[in-house]
């Protein structure tokens, strides 16, 4: 049986060379783009590689998995921001009625969002509602990643699926942010196109709860305003759930019971129209789909990778 020639030591530097660079890249492209003029199909390519480059450096282990997937949330905060550095360009393309006239509809002839704000203010404690919901919403910046680190923890074998299927939710909801840029009902009823006052009650809550820090810490995390459909807030927080339902009851329960009570908190808060979260929803039913129609195609790429790998470590 003829042996396989062991690859060049020159060959498996230049493997590890260019998989830090790739690396490297992920992480210096975004941060250099507006300086550097760096055109957003570049910055999305080299942000895409990072993932990519770590899976090739290093050999398959639990640190791995988790800092692919770190890469892969960083690839997502600086791309879904780009849309936004022409915002002129941006407010062209920016769609803003469709949600409106559907969500009337849903409401039989008022915003959801109105419906509720102006239902609740009638309770004696509305101020701790807000509050409370308000916080549910502040949390989702944590909830996906806690779910996932449950998962790696209780369940690693689940973990992969889990990640892969919580990454595609981000990114393929991304994609529709560049293709069809929307309003949420805050910023149309702040500019005039809702005919009825929708408040941002999270803006109240945190001007309130954080004083003079908040506009800082509003500004990091308001990085394109006109992101909003669908609803990745929604939709992350129901793949979490779904992941969670699989390893047993209990999880199942917290992870439908965050997503069910976020949900109304986005569009009582003001955050997302009714239509968003429904769209929210389609996405993760897409993405589950998807899931199951690419896997061969997800073979294909983790056996190349894997051949990479094997090069780089030897």
């Amino acid at each position: 049986m003829r042996r396989r020639s062991k690859p060049s030591p020159a060959l498996r530097a230049a493997v590890r060379a260019g998989a830090a660079a790739a690396i490297g890249a992920a992480v210096a492209t975004p941060l250099l783009r507006k300086r550097a003029r760096i055109p957003a199909p570049a910055t999305i390519a080299a942000c895409a590689g990072g993932p990519l480059g770590l899976a090739v450096l290093r050999p398959r282990s639990r640190k791995r998995d988790v800092a692919m997937y770190a890469l892969q949330m960083w690839a997502f905060t600086m791309v879904h921001e780009l849309p936004y550095d022409d915002p002129e360009r941006l407010r062209a393309r920016l769609k803003i009625r469709y949600p409106i006239v559907a969500d009337r509809a849903i409401g039989l002839g008022r915003l959801p969002n109105v419906r509720l704000q102006r239902g609740l203010a009638r309770l004696p404690r509305v101020d701790t509602l807000n509050r409370f919901l308000t916080w549910v919403h502040w949390l989702w910046f944590l909830e996906p990643y806690v779910a996932l680190t449950f998962i790696l923890l209780r369940h690693p074998r689940r973990f992969p699926r889990a990640a892969r299927r919580l990454a595609a939710v981000f990114d393929v909801g991304c994609g529709v942010y560049f293709l069809a840029p929307t309003a949420p009902p805050w910023w149309a009823s702040e500019n005039g196109h809702t005919g009825e006052e929708v408040r941002r009650i999270m803006v109240e809550v945190g001007e309130e709860t954080w004083k003079s820090a908040w506009p800082a810490m509003y500004g990091a995390l308001g990085g394109n305003p006109w992101a909003a459909m669908p609803s990745l807030h929604f939709a992350t927080s129901a793949a979490a759930a779904i992941s969670l339902a699989e390893c047993g009851r209990g999880p199942a329960a917290a992870g439908w019971g965050y997503a069910l009570t976020l949900g109304f908190a986005l569009v009582y808060l003001g955050e997302h129209y009714v239509t968003d979260l429904l769209a929210g929803a389609g996405l993760v039913a897409a993405v589950q789909r998807g899931d199951a129609l690419g896997e061969p195609a997800v073979a294909a790429v983790t056996r190349r990778l894997r051949s990479l790998e094997r090069l780089a470590n030897g």
